[in-house]
């Protein structure tokens, strides 16, 4: 294109050149007469190539003005310009073109890439290093934190200032493990950083992974191989001290059956050899618990109505309910709402839980207990259990899900810890919220 364009110019300036020469020529020889008729080719030359380098110097504006505000679906007329211009229009366009397609290209890639980011359950946040402008945020992440927007990242102060602090003291390439809190209900998050540099700007890219699921299986893995440990080390070591003062009793007993006089001390004897047996067969009771923790077998997952599933319940719970004067509200907006569960695991989830929440309501006079069902923004489904008891310390939280951590005076300890494996075998979770003095709820997640 800009090889004919040259010659185009190149051969109007020779032969502007030619003519000037015979002018001169003309002119240095006295012949003014034949200078007349040069001097009118000369200027329609000058002017032709005047109007030549204007029109080519209107399209090469026209082209950047299209390039600069990337309309590249400008086209340029090449049938009807003038020849010596269809070179120069025809490259403009062939420009254009490729331009396009490299906007499609690029659009197409971006797309892409953003798609994918909003697909991952990892919350993605970017946001310029020097003054924390956000440049992007995920779903993922928007439904971490609960929020729909953030213009800069000291806005995420005022939400988690914990957070907050963590992120802006993460490092590129660090690693570190921090804590969301949202509606007053927590969970661990993975926290990466990278940075780039983008149009002399560098940004920060900050990704939130999820890890509380993984970190609860492995702290229940943990907690598994412990109490195994523990379990055969207490009976092995309990189990013949028990059947010892069985023994010990039977003999003293056979001894003492033919004596008129009871020996002093005796009964003394007897009150210790009882003891040791009783509290030896008060340990072995105990660690007999831990094993219904392990006696869970693959559950038979099948399609569950939540209603169904809330009226056996009901059923079953409303003669106890009616008696300890416990008021119990079943909210479900969406009847057909269902769930992916075994039915047996299930409702022994919901009765444990139940039976907590009537345990913590047994003193208020106003006893309330809510059951309620519904689809969060994620689509997945959260049946939930709240009272209005005593509440919880925070102390209590953090150890509520610990096996044979109790607040009871005669609980095992286990309820909790078995409704932790069940959600954990149905690839869920069960979440507690509480704030002390006025009510708990706890949430299964599906």
């Amino acid at each position: 294109m800009f090889k004919n364009y040259r010659w185009h110019i190149l051969w109007r300036v020779l032969l502007l050149f030619i003519t000037i020469s015979i002018a001169a020529l003309l002119l240095v020889r006295g012949w003014y007469l034949y200078e007349l008729f040069t001097l009118p080719v000369i200027i329609f030359q000058v002017t032709d190539f005047y109007r030549f380098h204007k029109k080519a110097q209107e399209e090469v504006e026209q082209f950047v003005e299209s390039v600069h505000y990337r309309d590249f679906s400008r086209y340029f007329d090449v049938k009807h310009a003038p020849l010596e211009l269809q070179p120069l229009r025809k490259g403009f366009n062939e420009i254009n073109t490729t331009f396009k397609v490299i906007s499609k290209e690029k659009e197409t890639q971006y797309q892409y890439l953003q798609k994918i980011l909003e697909l991952v359950d990892t919350g993605i946040l970017s946001y310029e290093h020097t003054t924390g402008e956000i440049g992007w945020m995920n779903e993922s992440f928007k439904r971490m934190m609960g929020i729909p927007y953030l213009k800069t990242i000291h806005s995420l102060e005022k939400r988690d200032t914990a957070l907050y602090r963590e992120v802006l003291a993460l490092r590129p390439g660090e690693n570190k493990v921090a804590e969301i809190t949202h509606d007053r209900s927590s969970f661990k998050v993975l926290l990466t950083a990278t940075a780039f540099q983008t149009s002399g700007r560098i940004y920060k890219l900050v990704a939130f992974q999820n890890v509380s699921e993984a970190l609860d299986e492995t702290e229940s893995k943990a907690w598994q191989k412990l109490l195994s440990v523990m379990t055969h080390e207490i009976m092995n070591s309990i189990a013949p001290i028990s059947s010892l003062a069985e023994t010990l009793k039977n003999r003293l007993q056979l001894s003492v059956a033919g004596v008129s006089e009871r020996p002093d001390g005796l009964d003394d004897l007897e009150l210790g050899i009882d003891t040791i047996k009783r509290r030896s067969e008060g340990l072995l009771k105990f660690a007999e618990t831990y094993r219904n923790l392990n006696k869970i077998t693959t559950p038979n997952f099948k399609k569950l109505y939540v209603r169904d599933l809330f009226g056996n319940l009901h059923q079953l719970m409303q003669p106890t309910l009616l008696q300890k004067q416990i008021d119990l509200e079943v909210i479900l907006k969406d009847p057909e709402l269902t769930v992916q569960a075994d039915s047996n695991l299930v409702e022994q989830v919901l009765i444990n839980l139940l039976v907590n929440a009537m345990e913590a309501v047994k003193d208020k006079p106003d006893a309330r207990i809510v059951l309620s069902a519904y689809a969060n923004p994620g689509n997945k489904v959260i049946l939930k259990v709240a009272d209005n008891g005593q509440g919880m310390s925070h102390e209590v939280i953090d150890k509520i899900f610990i096996p044979f951590f109790s607040t009871k005076k005669n609980g095992s300890g286990i309820g909790l810890s078995l409704c932790k494996q069940i959600m954990m075998l149905h690839k869920g979770n069960i979440q507690l919220q509480s704030v002390e003095g006025e009510g708990s709820a706890f949430m299964l997640q599906f």
